[in-house]
């Protein structure tokens, strides 16, 4: 009767564990990306601004950087937008509360009114800050 009441403390010891174990960072990662991406296709402002550092240094293919407010602006602005917009092929590097991101950015993008299909490689760094993870940079850059 004393090793089943123990087998059962440990079942119930392993099952709260796993039930309570937090989701693995890189698919916390891959969450935020996939909501920064949808936020940018749908260009919602309230969560671009909850997913992006206030510091954060946004770096586009033609080697214009810019800062959040501005990155934010130009989508806000419709001076950027997209018809679609996915990233495939996503790789997610851990380190601590950093990850490094790479993937290719494919979109149907709406440049000034002017279609333009869009196809380049991005290079993206998240950090964990106050238990969420946020973009401090990101560069694309044609493949």
């Amino acid at each position: 009767m004393q090793t089943f009441k123990v087998l059962i403390g440990f079942l119930c010891l392993f099952t709260g564990y796993v039930v309570a174990a937090p989701a693995p960072a890189e698919k916390e990662v891959a969450r935020a990306v996939d909501q920064l991406t949808q936020a940018m296709l749908h260009l919602d402002l309230k969560q671009l601004n909850a997913l992006t550092s206030d510091n954060l240094t946004y770096g586009h293919s033609s080697g214009k950087v810019q800062t959040k407010a501005q990155f934010i602006a130009d989508l806000e602005n419709h001076v950027s937008a997209f018809k679609t917009l996915e990233m495939q092929n996503q790789t997610i590097t851990l380190n601590g509360d950093t990850a490094l991101v790479r993937n290719h950015f494919h979109a149907l993008a709406v440049n000034s009114g002017v279609e333009v299909p869009t196809d380049i490689d991005n290079f993206q760094v998240w950090q964990k800050q106050k238990g969420k993870w946020l973009l401090i940079g990101r560069q694309a850059y044609k493949y």
